[in-house]
């Protein structure tokens, strides 16, 4: 592999002219630039990118560390946080926990080693991330998703769950529905208790009753939605209505559902919550509660960039507003 020196000895310069010609960094005359360039295209050099970083003190990348999940919405936010990226002209790396705590602090470790300019964390609280691990990089700006793993620390970008949680059912409860069931996520996921809160708080308010076995703690994914609706059919009394906390599971409860002769929209409301890109292509298309998930990705690359330029010091908390998309997965 060609050299920097290489170069400058081929064009029968110095090192230091051929670094300035490459990093633009001081005028050389148009004859010697020419004899350089040509060097460079000779010898097909190219500029090591980790002597660049350190001389910069920038690597031109950011690292994201991912909780694994069947769950589309992880991927619609990536790609918003990929896109922003290119934009701006940097790389992203993306690491993927598996739900696995000691991956995750290796794949952290190898983020943090790697100097990327900034870091999102989009994991779950079931394996919290210890402040101490940061220690010796004071200064890296540092976005989480949904939640914040110590306090003071990074900033939050987070939905109002509660809200979406309350508005998602009382949009069932305006369309007559009263035995009205509700299946979240895992008991230790801030987002899942939240929208849980917001059903509770909606029953309530309408003086409605939440028999038991109508509150289901799942996992976010197809496979949590099947089985959870599969519990609600075999009910004394099954609900006529279904919030589920996300749109993979609400999939699951749609396959549950036509495996046994009913239909979405008719026999059992259905209403989800993400409005992932798959949610208007079901039969019948989802109601959900929309969270922008390309936007998302773009706020979070937005607010590290903000970090980065010195634009804010202290960390924040930046909580979006959630939406109801009315489809025809519930009836009247």
């Amino acid at each position: 592999m060609a050299t920097m020196k290489d170069v400058a000895r081929l064009a029968g310069v110095s090192t230091s002219t051929v670094s300035h010609v490459i990093n633009n960094s001081r005028f050389v005359s148009e004859s010697v630039r020419d004899k350089i360039l040509s060097a460079v295209a000779a010898l097909n050099y190219s500029p090591s990118a980790v002597a660049r970083s350190l001389k910069a003190q920038s690597t031109r990348t950011i690292g994201m560390l991912l909780t694994s999940s069947n769950n589309p919405f992880f991927a619609e936010v990536v790609r918003g946080v990929e896109e922003s990226c290119y934009e701006r002209g940097y790389s992203l790396i993306l690491c993927n926990t598996e739900n696995d705590p000691e991956r995750m602090n290796s794949n952290l470790e190898t983020l943090l080693q790697r100097r990327v300019d900034g870091l999102i964390l989009m994991c779950n609280e079931r394996h919290p991330i210890s402040e101490n691990q940061f220690s010796r990089y004071p200064n890296l700006p540092i976005v989480m998703m949904d939640w914040g793993p110590f306090n003071g620390a990074c900033d939050v970008i987070q939905d109002n769950s509660l809200q979406g949680g309350l508005t998602a059912t009382e949009y069932l409860i305006s369309k007559g529905y009263r035995r009205i069931a509700c299946i979240t996520g895992p008991k230790d996921n801030v987002q899942a208790r939240r929208r849980l809160a917001g059903y509770r708080e909606a029953m309530e308010k309408a003086g409605l009753n939440s028999p038991d076995g109508y509150q289901i703690f799942s996992n976010f994914e197809f496979s949590g939605g099947l089985e959870a609706m599969s519990r609600l059919l075999a009910l004394p009394e099954p609900p006529d209505a279904v919030f589920t906390c996300n749109d993979a599971m609400a999939v699951g409860v749609y396959l549950a559902l036509n495996q046994t002769g009913l239909k979405v929209g008719e026999d059992v409301a259905v209403i989800g919550y993400d409005d992932i890109e798959l949610a208007q292509y079901l039969t019948p298309p989802l109601t959900t509660i929309h969270q922008p998930t390309g936007e998302l990705g773009r706020l979070a690359i937005d607010t590290l960039m903000r970090r980065l330029e010195g634009l804010h010091s202290s960390p924040q908390t930046l909580a979006l507003t959630p939406r109801l998309v009315e489809r025809q997965s519930v009836g009247s």
